[in-house]
């Protein structure tokens, strides 16, 4: 390609965060949304011409003596997280507007936070890009720096603590990381005579057993700690629950998936033995992930953090796909990354619009609201559905080809799992009953004086399109899913388990 497609991608929110440096306070959201809507549009631009064939690889040799590139690649999984992340961004500066119009929740302007979300947003896209593992793990890094301030800079009363411990948990797993990436250029200095950094080519080297497991190893870490799962998920609920809503969004829809990304993308291409190994290890974090994060859910009286841990059961889910090894697993937690990203949004947004007008986010805070405010009602009600993963709704597909993809290796695994589908029914429909049935109770019928508005709508809407379009069309997804899904397995030398027949099943 002459034109550097993925490079000016990830530019232009760039471009905009440096933009809105300088002194355009009156204008800022404009030429914040401005550009989110342009890279938007450039997304969908990208998509287009990759599935229509157009190679849009980028390969510039960048540090040579250190054999790292600047090299950015497109597949099925990196288009989805493409697409997910220029989708969510414009509605965040949407859903967070009028933020900065109510009394002081925070000391720093508009202007800062737009700035700081384009930033993020920029360096996420280029972090799914990246083709080259020490520009991945660069920009795996950099996005902590957005992150922080987003969290340190806005949200609730212990909102520094909250940013200090997502800073300390992600550093950690970085840190580890960077062993393993110091040792992949060792690896392939000794073993190609030049240093390289890129995938395709540390695909093919040989690792001695421990030093793959060692290896892998150090990107496992960080991706766990990124997923969240048990027992290093405690940084996500503080985060959510001290954050704005559009934060969280961000924070778990888009970061987060970083976690499960890496996992595919370089644990089971580059250390597929090592992989193999800690399926087992993997496979009993995931369940525990997917039951306890759902028992924290029912259990919380926090509605952000209630949000939270639900996204930790799912991301057992996602986990669970990736380690069961077969093309239906994996194929099915790449679309659970696109779904959860659309659901968790959905709910955390149109719950984040019930505090803003109640003044808390306690569950206790709450009740009837479906009377004074039935759209409002009815969003959280269609978001939680989808956090159930109800049939029609897009999130019922991943989880059910997770399920099946499982159940083909292990079906105790899958029965296991499947109680945490019977779980988040508890804690949806509980969530709601408390909060939006029954009486009204004096204090919201105080503050419930309107509905969702017009701007909130246009927050709500689209992604509610978006979860039914891809529940009875998931094939739009998936037919650009499954290819990645079948190479990550052809190159990792992995096999779906051949079912039975004839005399072989008696």
């Amino acid at each position: 390609m002459t034109i550097p497609w993925l490079t000016l991608l990830g530019l232009i929110p760039l471009l905009g965060a440096a933009v809105l440096c300088f002194p355009v306070k009156e204008i800022a959201k404009g030429i914040g949304m401005a550009f989110a809507l342009l890279t938007a549009l450039a997304g969908f631009a990208v998509a287009g011409l990759s599935t229509s064939g157009v190679d849009l690889t980028e390969r510039v040799p960048w540090i040579p003596s250190f054999g790292a590139s600047w090299a950015l690649g497109l597949d099925g999984m990196s288009l989805m997280m493409v697409l997910l992340t220029v989708v969510l961004t414009p509605l965040v500066l949407l859903a967070e507007w009028k933020l900065f119009d109510r009394e002081s929740t925070t000391r720093w302007s508009a202007q800062v936070f737009f700035a700081l979300v384009l930033f993020l947003e920029a360096l996420s896209l280029f972090v799914f890009l990246a083709d080259d593992v020490l520009l991945f793990y660069l920009f795996f890094e950099a996005t902590l720096i957005p992150m922080y301030f987003l969290i340190g800079g806005f949200g609730g009363p212990r909102r520094s603590y909250a940013a200090v411990k997502f800073l300390l948990f992600s550093l950690a797993g970085g840190l580890i990381m960077l062993f393993s990436v110091v040792g992949l250029y060792g690896e392939s200095t000794t073993q190609l005579g030049a240093p390289t950094f890129l995938v395709g080519e540390l695909a093919k080297l040989g690792f001695a057993p421990t030093t793959e497991m060692l290896l892998m190893v150090g990107f496992l870490i960080a991706f766990v700690i990124k997923a969240p799962m048990v027992p290093v998920h405690t940084w996500l609920p503080t985060a959510a629950e001290e954050s704005t809503p559009g934060t969280s969004v961000l924070l778990v829809g888009v970061l987060d998936k970083i976690g499960t990304f890496g996992m595919i993308k370089f644990c089971l291409v580059l250390f597929p033995d090592a992989s193999r190994q800690a399926g087992p290890v993997m496979i009993v974090l995931a369940l525990v992930s997917i039951l306890y994060g759902a028992i924290a859910a029912i259990g919380s009286k926090h509605l952000l953090r209630l949000v939270a841990y639900t996204s930790v059961s799912h991301f057992g889910f996602m986990v669970l796909g990736i380690y069961t090894f077969t093309t239906t697993g994996v194929s099915g937690t790449i679309f659970y990354m696109l779904n959860h990203g659309f659901s968790t949004a959905a709910l955390f947004l149109v719950l984040g619009f019930a505090v803003s007008r109640r003044g808390s986010a306690l569950v206790a805070s709450f009740g009837g609201v479906e009377k004074v405010a039935p759209v409002l009602a009815g969003s959280v009600l269609l978001a939680g559905l989808s956090g159930l993963a109800l049939p029609g709704m897009s999130s019922f597909v991943s989880e059910f080809m997770v399920l099946a993809g499982t159940w083909s290796r292990e079906p105790w695994v899958a029965a296991v799992a499947a109680l945490g589908t019977v779980l988040a029914a508890v804690y949806i429909l509980l969530m709601y009953q408390r909060t939006m049935t029954g009486p009204v109770t004096d204090q919201v019928r105080e503050h419930f004086t309107t509905d969702l508005n017009r701007r909130e709508r246009w927050v709500v809407v689209p992604l509610i399109a978006v979860i039914l379009f891809l529940g009875f069309v998931p094939q739009a997804a998936l037919t650009i899913i499954e290819p990645t899904a079948v190479a990550t397995l052809g190159q990792a030398g992995i096999s779906d388990p051949v079912p039975p027949f004839g005399e072989e099943a008696q």
